[in-house]
């Protein structure tokens, strides 16, 4: 499903954090949004998944714009993975993903066959059917994330937005996570991601979306869009653009202050 934001500005009283961003994403393609703490990323994504009110633009999933549906529906077509999510207490992982189908449900609509059909599909893809009887709490860092995933997979919108995916993974569990992003989008889901690792987004998302202050200042394929003079403009450092073996992903190497 196609999603586009069209002149949307939000914020907060006294502050203007998202300024006329315009966006398209075309369904299957991973969109990483980089920039410096406070440019409005999370802000974006939030407006994105109908949590937080813009006040102009809009957001449109396919033929809809996302404000003007009842919440269910639009669950049906966007989820959100929360930069923090929280979970209850001792919940199982099978019972954290099963909260991916609260959308589904209904009055007349109980658990069912397609549930948990959805449940053991979303427990597959994220490599953790094997871990579905354990408590989130006993897992590692890499193995709680893939669990999040799972139950945002489970809601099986056509829309993913992940707020910072990767935060607190080591290297290892982030490229876990990320080859992961790739699959979810190969398998036909529009994905947008909030990152604050310049080269992870150059290598595996299809679209850079730099903003700082509010705006959008590049956009396109890394390889068009990732330099020094961007790395200057976000960061307000010094760098070198290296090209990585195999695929010519952009690999930011700061220079260092003598």
């Amino acid at each position: 499903m196609h999603l586009a934001v069209e002149a949307l500005t939000a914020g907060y009283p006294g502050h203007t954090a998202v300024r006329g961003v315009d966006l398209s994403v075309p369904a299957g393609q991973v969109v990483a949004i980089v920039g410096p703490n406070g440019c409005g990323k999370s802000t974006l994504l939030r407006a994105m998944a109908r949590l937080h009110r813009p006040s102009s633009g809009s957001v449109r999933a396919g033929d809809a714009d996302v404000w003007q549906l009842r919440q269910r529906a639009a669950a049906h077509r966007i989820a959100l993975l929360p930069q923090s999510p929280q979970a209850p207490e001792a919940v199982t992982v099978a019972g954290l993903v099963r909260y991916g189908r609260h959308p589904h449900q209904g009055l007349f609509r109980q658990w069912s066959r397609e549930d948990e059909r959805a449940v053991r599909g979303a427990l597959d893809a994220t490599g953790t059917t094997e871990l579905a009887e354990r408590r989130l709490d006993q897992l590692s860092g890499g193995q709680r994330q893939r669990c999040w995933l799972a139950m945002v997979l489970a809601q099986e919108t056509p829309i993913v937005l992940l707020d910072e995916p990767t935060s607190a993974l080591d290297l290892g569990h982030a490229v876990e996570v990320l080859e992961l992003v790739r699959e979810v989008a190969a398998a036909g889901r529009t994905v947008v991601m909030v990152l604050h690792d310049l080269a992870s987004a150059a290598r595996y998302a299809d679209t850079i979306v730099a903003m700082n202050a509010g705006k959008v200042i590049a956009h396109g394929p890394s390889r068009e869009v990732v330099d020094a003079s961007l790395v200057k403009e976000l960061y307000g450092i010094d760098a070198d653009i290296l090209r990585a073996p195999g695929d010519g992903s952009p690999v930011v190497v700061p220079v260092a202050r003598g």
